[in-house]
């Protein structure tokens, strides 16, 4: 974990509820049964802030894939991988994040983690995912400085457990909204079709704009991120198809104009969406019967870049550049207008009116 995550407050640490629909009780991608998350985070004072991230669902492999689909808002950026799997609508390997000039490293260090992995032994062809976001800014990218046994250590040490998030594995050296930012995630359980579902979300935020809460703004200091991008991973145990994926990863990316995202010339705006019910194992839902998780794919994006933001602490990286930290207290009072304070000095979570 985190050390310095485990002291910040997540969004509804301070009463900042997005939406009506329960989370998971972890509120995180990991509420989805069969999905793992880890980190690796790599950090050399003061010029290296970097990492890897892998999002790792039980059993996929080649021959053994997952129905997906992907969606790309801006296309300005490197999803390895990405034309297989909207051609095919499967996932067969974990998603993995990373800093921009590391993705090759790691796609090629998936690879040969794939390929000892078991019922792999006669695999020839095999279709890596690999996300990317440019932590640039404050990390000495060009050192490339992510190596296969970051790459390792990620994938050995993922977990259905919390995830801990801010400056953490791919987040550690990325900037978004001008606050420092990083991981960030959260999930949701709707109902649809007389059935309950989970649907969670993770996100590596490192995008421009002007920070939106709630539908109240709010500027921050630092950088636009122009060389930025935002990679979004969604996750449900809802039965759906390849096609039904691509629509529900079209959402993730529809949720960040929530959170004031420019979707900038420079930026890359990208989400994975996969389930891990596999076809014929369960009813399928009708197009008619999605909405609720269109509903819990928004609120659970949103939500998940205002706890990126909420985690990561301020850092001093490369050239002595600094980006702080979104200040709590900042926050609530962007939106206190709406609210009002109880006896014990916390939060009421009453939700405003979008604007």
């Amino acid at each position: 974990m985190n050390p310095d995550a485990s002291r910040r407050p997540r969004a509804r640490d301070l009463g900042v509820v997005v939406g009506p629909t329960p989370t998971g009780p972890l509120n995180a991608l990991t509420d989805v049964p069969g999905v793992r998350v880890g980190h690796a985070t790599v950090r050399t004072r003061p010029d290296v802030h970097t990492g890897v991230t892998a999002v790792v669902p039980d059993g996929v492999r080649p021959g053994a894939p997952v129905p997906a689909g992907v969606f790309v808002g801006n296309g300005y950026g490197k999803l390895i991988g990405s034309t297989q799997l909207a051609e095919l609508g499967e996932l067969e390997t974990p998603v993995l994040l990373t800093s921009t000039l590391s993705a090759f490293r790691v796609a090629d260090a998936l690879v040969g983690w794939v390929l000892e992995q078991p019922g792999c032994d006669s695999v020839l062809s095999l279709n890596p995912v690999v996300g990317e976001c440019n932590d640039g800014y404050l990390s000495d990218i060009r050192s490339r400085p992510v190596r296969e046994e970051h790459v390792r250590a990620a994938l050995g040490g993922a977990s259905a457990g919390p995830v801990a998030e801010g400056c953490v594995g791919a987040g550690t050296g990325t900037v978004a909204l001008g606050f420092k930012a990083g991981i960030g995630t959260s999930s949701r359980t709707p109902e649809a079709a007389d059935r309950r579902f989970t649907v969670g979300a993770l996100v590596q935020a490192n995008f421009g704009g002007t920070l939106r809460v709630l539908g109240r703004t709010l500027d921050g200091p630092g950088p636009a991120s122009e060389t930025g991008s935002c990679m979004i991973v969604v996750a449900t145990d809802a039965p759906l198809d390849a096609r039904q994926l691509t629509r529900v990863a079209r959402r993730a990316v529809f949720a960040l104009a929530r959170t004031g995202a420019a979707y900038s010339h420079g930026s890359g705006d990208y989400a994975v969406a996969f389930t891990t019910t596999r076809p014929g194992t369960a009813p399928p839902l009708a197009d008619a019967d999605l909405s609720p998780l269109f509903e819990a794919v928004l609120d659970a994006v949103e939500e998940a870049v205002l706890n990126s933001l909420l985690a990561a602490t301020t850092t001093t990286g490369h050239a002595g550049r600094t980006v702080p930290a979104l200040p709590a207290d900042r926050l609530l009072a962007a939106w206190a207008s709406d609210h009002k304070v109880v006896p014990d000095g916390s939060w009421l979570a009453r939700v405003p009116e979008r604007r």
